[in-house]
Parts: C-alpha cells; structure tokens; sequence
C-alpha cells in the first residue's frame, strides 16, 4: 500500500476507528435505511448495469429496488467504453454501447411508474476528450458524468492492483488528482462529477492541507458549472466514508456548486443505499436542494 505520512500509532489508531466504523455501518444498514417518504424526493443517478463487467443483475431489477425503497427517479450511468484500453471488467466494449443504451430506453418504455434517466460515466483523459465525445455522437444523454480513475496512466482506484500504491508519494498522488480533476471540470464538457475525492478510496492520506484542494477544486467547478455528486459508495470502502469529505462538500456549498446523490450501486441492492448518510452530509453542509438533469438541463430540486 501507499506510504501513510501518518505511521505508528496514530495511523493504527486511524485504521481500528475505520474498522469499527465500517462494522457498525454494515450492522445498522437495515436500521437506518429510510422511509419510502423519505426517499420520494430524492434521486439515484449512479447506477450501473453488467455490461461494465463488475456489476451483477438484470436493469430491472435496480428499478425494483428503487421503487421498493420509495425514488421516483434514478438514473443509470455505467461506465463509457475506454477506447483506448481493453479490459472486460472495467467498462463494456466500444460495439456495446447501443446495447446499453437500448436496455436503458427499454426501462424508460416499461409501465413502472419511476422516472428514469439516461446517463453515462466518462473517464477524462487529457488529449482524448474528442475522440471519446466523438464516440458517444447522436446519444441524448441526460446527464453525463465526469470521472479521474487515472492519474497519468496510472489506475489508482482499481482495487484488483494495491501493490500499485507501493514506493508512490501520497502528496504527490493528491496533488496530481486534484489537478486532473480541475482539468477535467473546465475541459471535460461533463455535467456532473463523479465520486470527487475517489483519491482516498484506498485509505491513504497527505500531509498537504486538503483544504486549499478543496477550495481550488470547488472554485473550479462554480467557474465550469458543473455539479458533482454526493456518492455513497465510499461507505463501501476502506476508506468507510461518502465522496466527497464534508470539508470539499461545504466548499462547493459555498461556491453554489450544485449537488446530486448517486449510490453507485453495482448490485440492486445498493440502489439508494446509505441515503441516511448522505442527507446527514448534506444537512452539515447547509445544503438544502439536490439537483436534477434532463436532456442535460439541471433543475434544482428542494430536500
């Protein structure tokens, strides 16, 4: 793994409270999920579907889970094809994108009574960006999310290569993120960023001031419109919070940036999962509406 800055006993402090967090969070899940009223206003807009390689279950079946829950809208946002890198449990093919598209359309046509939208996940990488929108020409999205999994190359959040952390700055790794990341707000043409601070999903910290990040990133993304996404997958993982941390959070709210939710569900039943958690992020951060997308226009809508 990554040199922690913070070693001995205080980062071993750190890892038996992510511990003991995590398992209290897996203990209490079916306590705290909300009420179906609870959830009427809310949206889901990161869902994906098997075609990507690492999620399971049919599209009907995140639709049932939505509804079971209580949303009346949701969005599925699976990850664009990656032209340039062959991997069949990263992103679906280049020749599957109709086919994802047409399974998303299928559910919009199904009598289920939920509003469901049209999205799409794509990587920025710098150099690429024609190409990549080149690909999706004539799609009418609804909204498209922009992602950094890559740092120059470099796939930091694919949890199958750890042993890639080895030997690397974690400044530097934070530092190189960020910069990506205001990159691909002001040039990407996204609507949306996906899972910001994705960065500490493994664990790792700096010792740079996150907070001067936070702020350069939430400028950005106020100067670009472009919102971002409260993501609780992050639960999920080591590093057992939601992306983003409550300090970059309250710097967009700061900044106006516009906020939506996503589970970034994998699975049906992460649909909407551990909205408890985010809507208590949202409250600290004094953010009282969430934004929705249609055909790529946002509307806000009251909590």
């Amino acid at each position: 793994m990554a040199r922690r800055p913070v070693g001995g006993a205080r980062g071993q402090a750190r890892r038996v409270r992510r511990g003991v967090r995590r398992r209290w969070l897996n203990w209490s899940r079916a306590r705290r999920e909300l009420k179906p009223a609870q959830y009427g206003n809310l949206v889901d807009y990161h869902i994906h579907t098997k075609l990507c390689g690492h999620a399971y279950g049919e599209p009907a079946e995140y639709v049932r889970e939505a509804l079971r829950r209580g949303l009346t809208e949701i969005g599925f946002a699976d990850h664009m094809p990656l032209l340039h890198i062959r991997d069949e449990h990263l992103t679906m093919e280049p020749h599957e994108l109709p086919e994802y598209v047409a399974l998303v359309r299928e559910m919009q046509e199904r009598s289920f009574g939920i509003t469901i939208r049209l999205g799409i996940e794509m990587d920025y990488f710098p150099d690429q960006m024609d190409e990549i929108w080149a690909a999706a020409a004539g799609i009418e999205f609804d909204y498209v999310y922009g992602a950094v999994h890559y740092i120059d190359g470099w796939g930091f959040g694919d949890s199958r290569r750890l042993s890639s952390y080895r030997g690397r700055d974690p400044d530097e790794t934070y530092g190189r993120y960020f910069d990506l990341f205001c990159e691909a707000a002001r040039e990407g043409g996204f609507d949306i960023m996906a899972h910001p601070d994705l960065v500490k999903k493994h664990g790792i910290v700096t010792s740079v001031p996150v907070d001067d990040m936070y702020e350069a990133a939430a400028r950005t993304l106020a100067e670009a419109n472009v919102a971002i996404e409260v993501n609780t997958s992050g639960i999920r993982k080591r590093v057992v919070e939601p992306y983003p941390s409550l300090g970059f959070l309250k710097a967009c709210a700061r900044e106006g940036v516009p906020v939506t939710l996503g589970s970034d569900a994998h699975v049906p039943a992460q649909v909407g999962m551990d909205f408890d958690v985010a809507l208590e992020l949202l409250s600290a951060a004094g953010i009282r509406e969430i934004a929705t997308f249609e055909r790529r226009k946002l509307t806000l809508r009251a909590l």
